[in-house]
């Protein structure tokens, strides 16, 4: 769709989300305004007001999503036109499959590939595309171990010849150069590249229907498709994912019906039209000649610039990635994010970017900048409480703002949950609406002690970015499951917990009652360390396997064709609904 006629439904969104922001600012007031404002009062609604527009953009994303979900026959299609009519055949365009390496263990990373590269030559696909693994590992003993896996992987596959090994000895410019480099001189013949991290598996249907839609719309500079968690052993990605799939269902399909062509790019698990991706993509430095970090989202806006559509297919079906095994890992990676995303406030304005490109750019800045805001309110909430302040503030005002607030940030997820509850067929997919509720409750009860951590360590990052803090880049990523010693755990963690310790330390001294309304929004900063240890323990890891606790619908089926498990309560609701 033309973005001049997506203008309604941008206007319709811009409105929701001011209705939202308004709402709750307004609940907010009148949970302050009894009795006068204290200066804790001021500084609380202050940061309150400045996290409204993340919290209200959630909600919106996902009421509009939610809309689609349930109206329309098919929700990709509906959001994405070259999706209509389709058919996934043997494509004319060839494609290179580009999977970016640095220090990774290979014999993780290849078996999925075969499964990719077998299930195209099945379908009399495979000599459409070729596999490239791009190096950027700079010691010589594992690049040599990495070289000798690929030849070994190479070694009587049929169409051995189309699987690519090439090696860069400096890691100039991050995955963003490594991609350039591999565009500038390796790419010759290739219309497509389908981009993969080391983590990412794509099942060959999924692959070929991406080829399909660049092939239906020749203006399509990239397809971003919607990205799940792949089958988890670990508590932790395991409960993380369960609820982050079923709300980026939502949000994406809410985003992806306002946002038509000028989408996102996240930088994987999408196919990207070459020609233009090469011309216009390349980065250069920042004025203080720093890389950017964070590439997708600022390859995509010179994209929408140019006239290129971006568009995000908000299709879950054979696209997975690996998600961090234990807390330290994810905290490692949302504070890298962080770093890559504040750099796009030095690039909102620069000339030759549309207004919805820099509209991706604030959104990318606002998914962060709100961590310092929160933990904000949080202080002066407690110091309000601490010094007699709200004394007059209304119980039902402060209920109605704390469900408020926190329904409307986890809209998506909600959302998506009741979607599947409202689909039997969907829900038969995870094992039954029973096995599926069981899933979101402890998916729900992991966020509640993961939400306060994760948003005091990003705001302690960010707090100290601006003198020096952001780091040096992309760190090769731990994959591998592993459990976490309570040493490590309190070497890690033990800010958070002092923090929250010193809060409800001084709300149970001064104002006991205040203490329990703290609890939703900070309870987890105290248990951080015993948060982090069990999280990743094996034991509580086997014991949710075991009893299919968040269990996704790949590892079901994985356990059905190994013959472990009977799909009697998929088959019951599937009966049901037929």
């Amino acid at each position: 769709m033309p973005a001049e006629r997506l203008l309604p439904r941008r206007v319709f969104f811009a409105s929701l989300v001011l209705a939202v922001a308004a709402a709750l600012l307004w609940l907010a007031w009148r949970v302050m305004a009894p009795g006068g404002w204290t200066v804790w009062e001021v500084a609380a609604f202050a940061c309150f007001a400045g996290t409204a527009p993340w919290t209200a953009l959630c909600a919106a994303n996902a009421l509009v999503g939610f809309a689609v979900l349930t109206a329309a026959p098919d929700p990709p299609a509906a959001v994405l036109p070259a999706l209509r009519g389709i058919r996934a055949g043997v494509p004319r365009l060839s494609t290179a499959v580009a999977v970016c390496v640095r220090n990774e263990r290979m014999e993780e990373v290849l078996p999925a590939l075969g499964r990719l590269l077998d299930g195209l030559a099945a379908r009399g696909a495979g000599g459409r595309f070729a596999l490239w693994l791009l190096s950027d590992t700079a010691d010589p003993a594992l690049a040599a171990r990495e070289e000798a896996a690929v030849a070994a992987f190479r070694a009587g596959r049929a169409g051995a010849g189309r699987v690519h090994y090439r090696r860069r000895t400096a890691n100039t410019g991050f995955k963003a150069g490594n991609v350039m480099d591999f565009l500038d001189h390796h790419a010759e013949g290739h219309d497509l590249m389908l981009c993969l991290d080391a983590d990412s598996e794509m099942s060959a249907e999924a692959v070929l229907r991406l080829v399909a839609c660049m092939e239906a719309d020749p203006r399509l500079g990239i397809v971003q498709q919607l990205i799940a968690g792949r089958p988890a052993t670990a508590a932790f990605p395991r409960l993380f994912q369960f609820g982050m799939r079923a709300g980026m269902r939502a949000w994406a399909t809410g985003q992806a019906w306002w946002q038509g062509p000028e989408g996102p790019y996240w930088g994987h698990n999408a196919i990207v039209r070459i020609a233009p991706f090469r011309e216009h993509c390349r980065l250069e430095t920042l004025p203080d000649g720093s890389p950017i970090l964070s590439h997708d989202q600022v390859e995509a806006v010179r994209l929408h610039a140019s006239g290129w559509k971006v568009c995000c297919l908000p299709d879950e079906a054979g696209s997975l990635e690996g998600n961090p095994p234990a807390l330290p890992e994810f905290l490692a990676r949302d504070l890298r994010w962080a770093a890559g995303n504040m750099q796009y406030g030095r690039l909102l304005f620069l000339p030759g970017q549309t207004w919805m490109g820099r509209w991706q750019l604030a959104q990318a800045v606002l998914l962060f900048a709100g961590a310092p805001l929160w933990a904000g309110a949080l202080i002066a909430a407690a110091l309000n409480a601490a010094t007699g302040g709200g004394a007059s503030t209304p119980g039902g005002a402060l209920l109605a703002l704390m469900l408020g607030t926190w329904a409307a940030l986890h809209a998506p997820k909600l959302l998506g949950y009741a979607e599947a509850l409202l689909k039997p067929r969907l829900a038969a997919r995870y094992g039954g609406r029973a096995a599926f509720a069981r899933g979101a409750a402890a998916e729900i009860a992991f966020t509640a002690l993961l939400d306060p951590v994760s948003t005091f360590n990003k705001a302690v990052f960010l707090v100290a970015l601006p003198f020096g803090g952001a780091g040096g880049g992309w760190a090769p990523q731990n994959r591998a499951d592993r459990g976490v010693g309570w040493g490590d755990a309190a070497r890690l963690l033990w800010p958070h917990t002092l923090f929250g310790a010193a809060v409800f330390g001084l709300l149970l001294a001064v104002a006991p009652g205040a203490a329990l309304w703290a609890l939703p929004v900070a309870g987890g900063l105290p248990l951080a360390i015993p948060f982090c240890v069990l999280s990743a323990s094996p034991r509580v890891s086997a014991l949710l396997r075991a009893r299919g606790v968040a269990a996704t619908p790949e590892e079901l089926e994985a356990r059905v064709a190994g013959g472990t498990e009977r799909p009697r309560a998929a088959a019951e609701e599937a009966g049901a609904e037929a």
